[in-house]
């Protein structure tokens, strides 16, 4: 609970300056930020009522060699990547390929009587029982998702698939392999094929870290008063597999505006909180967290669909407010950087409806 509420008073505290504002001072609110944060660069992306209305790269993309951030700087997503692995899957499903209610034995015929219950519903949601990573994954080992997999079927499931939800890594891998042996392609072919070169999206790919990417943000550690290098991983996961940029992101949030890649009633589904057996919902969906804003509350009257990435060196941050059809990108290149308060303090002041309930909201978590 302390920590709760001290994260709910670090918004509200934004957005209590927020409510003062109005757009036009997104620039000094985010450079303050960044500066008491210590991040080197952050990119974003705003997007209201289906036209990005603002874009922007702040501070060092790479500080070694005095590289400015812009909108097109690239950056690792981590986690982040889960909602395009599940478009991905849905993609299959739209096509008549998959069943997200199928068994995941249908499609990986060899794995262990113990995964007889799981479904693709829920690798989906983290409702499978796997643990959180594969005992063979290594994040310097370049190896096949398949091997990863594997490494877990002589490991015991954590409880009953959909008695609770408990976040898996391990689950978008077996994901990114059905997705491969369903579409003949590898996962990361099959979704630049199917969502990132339909829509312009360029600069966004599977991370490689051998690859010369053109605007590539390097990662930052801040710790002890002082910024250092952060550790490279070698290994593509499809839990956090993806380079992007703030101005990808951006047409990727225009194409879930429209039908163009996924169909209304898929993104519904997509967007609707798991049933758990006991008949209780959990706010996440499809590759998407589906809670209330300020974040981390459940059944309010302020909507969010968002997911937030980390991977070394990188932190990012994607959320839309659907009820004020409004969206903000966050992109940045520290490790762990604190994002909440950002995304809140650019969303508040593109829509100051917003101020009031977050305070209602936080003044009642508060007071339990």
């Amino acid at each position: 609970m302390k920590r709760k509420t001290h994260f709910l008073c670090s918004v509200v505290l934004i957005l209590a300056t927020a409510a003062r504002a109005h757009g036009d001072d997104v620039d000094d609110f985010v450079k303050k930020i960044m500066q008491q944060r210590h991040i080197p660069a952050i990119s974003i992306a705003v997007v209201k009522d289906g036209v990005v209305v603002k874009t922007a790269g702040y501070g060092l993309a790479n500080m070694e060699h005095n590289v400015p951030a812009r909108p097109d700087t690239v950056y690792k997503i981590g986690s982040t990547s889960k909602q395009f692995i599940a478009s991905g899957l849905m993609l299959l499903v739209q096509d008549g390929k998959i069943a997200v209610d199928d068994k995941v034995s249908k499609y990986l015929e060899e794995t262990p009587a113990s995964w007889q219950d799981i479904t693709v519903r829920r690798l989906l949601t983290h409702t499978s029982g796997l643990a959180r990573e594969g005992p063979a994954f290594d994040p310097y080992k370049v190896q096949p998702d398949i091997n990863v997999i594997k490494s877990a079927y002589s490991v015991a499931l954590l409880f009953k698939p959909g008695d609770r939800y408990e976040y898996s890594n391990l689950g978008y891998f077996t994901l990114a392999e059905i997705i491969h042996r369903v579409s003949g392609k590898p996962w990361d072919q099959f979704i630049n094929e199917r969502i990132f070169a339909p829509l312009g999206m360029t600069a966004t790919r599977a991370t490689n870290f051998f690859d010369i990417v053109a605007n590539r943000a390097d990662g930052y550690v801040w710790e002890m008063d002082r910024f250092t290098n952060a550790e490279h991983w070698t290994t593509v996961r499809p839990s956090g597999a993806f380079l992007s940029t703030a101005t990808d992101m951006a047409k990727w949030e225009a194409a879930l505006q429209s039908d163009r890649i996924l169909k209304a009633s898929t993104k519904a589904e997509m967007w609707t909180p798991v049933t758990l057996n006991n008949g209780q919902k959990y706010p996440y969906g499809f590759g998407w967290e589906l809670d209330d804003f300020p974040p981390g509350n459940f059944g309010g009257d302020i909507p969010s669909i968002r997911h937030e990435g980390s991977i070394p060196g990188f932190r990012a941050a994607f959320t839309r407010f659907p009820k004020q059809n409004l969206s903000v990108i966050v992109l940045s290149n520290l490790n762990g950087a604190a994002l909440d308060s950002i995304v809140a303090g650019i969303a508040v002041r593109y829509a100051p409806e917003l101020m009031p309930s977050a305070l209602k909201r936080w003044e009642e978590s508060a007071l339990k």
